[in-house]
């Protein structure tokens, strides 16, 4: 039995003037799947999350996040949904800990909980013992562990992740998508991944979806995107090229 739409988009349109920047949009993500979110630079990417989270407002169609409309029912969607958006923002004189009260207590997290989760979270993302190193002396990749530490606070069902991976060495980003590997697989938690490390998406995406000039053109397993580009689904074509086939024609 197929599971639970936990994003579900239909004939999603956002314009601004007379550009489209999506264009009928139409997607679902299942629960407990990792979706690889996917396209060039103006694709439309951005908008549609932004629209996911209720920060702007659709032209026409709806998007639901856990049955909920992510702007009449903005506060319950931010409570179970969390957001690392390309270049998370800190104050870099606050150190790991306190950046993760800070956002706590922004939150609302009572104080009684809050002290339990900070330390969850640092230990779930390996930065418990830089707990009170200032954040202003953090490399990239530690900074976006201590982003997926502030997401975790929450307790999501769902992260969105915008570019996790970006400026990453490769050891990096290894550690870093192993970790969105398992809080899918231990947590269950729902993941949107936007990334153009095609790759890395290959790698840990149940579905992906391939986005063109604000519009979806494929979505599916990658098996079934290779059989309906290549005629084949037997592993043999890469993601990259099934992306580049798309891209091609679009």
């Amino acid at each position: 039995m197929e599971s639970a739409a936990i994003i579900d988009t239909g004939n999603l349109t956002k314009q601004y003037g007379k550009q489209t920047a999506v264009k009928d949009l139409s997607f679902k993500v299942a629960e407990g799947e990792i979706f690889g979110f996917l396209g060039p630079n103006g694709a439309g990417k951005t908008t549609t999350i932004l629209m996911l989270l209720g920060l702007t407002r659709p032209s026409a169609g709806y998007a639901r996040v856990c049955g909920m409309d992510p702007l009449r029912d903005a506060r319950e969607v931010k409570r179970i949904v969390g957001y690392l958006p390309e270049n998370v923002g800190f104050y870099g004189d606050l150190n790991a800990f306190q950046s993760l009260h800070y956002i706590a207590d922004l939150n609302g997290i009572p104080l009684r909980k809050r002290l339990e989760r900070i330390g969850r979270s640092l230990e779930t993302v390996g930065l418990t013992e830089h707990s009170q190193k200032k954040v202003g002396t953090f490399s990239r990749g530690m900074k976006q562990r201590l982003g997926i530490a502030e997401v975790l606070l929450k307790e999501p069902r769902v992260m969105i992740l915008d570019e996790p991976t970006l400026g990453l060495d490769p050891e990096g980003a290894l550690q870093l998508i192993e970790l969105i590997q398992s809080l899918n697989r231990e947590r269950k938690i729902t993941v949107l991944i936007s990334s153009h490390n095609l790759s890395q998406v290959q790698k840990i995406s149940h579905k992906v979806g391939i986005m063109i000039k604000g519009a979806m053109v494929a979505s599916g397993s990658i098996d079934s995107l290779a059989k309906a580009s290549f005629g084949v689904a037997d592993g043999g074509y890469s993601l990259e090229e099934i992306y580049m086939k798309y891209f091609q024609e679009g």
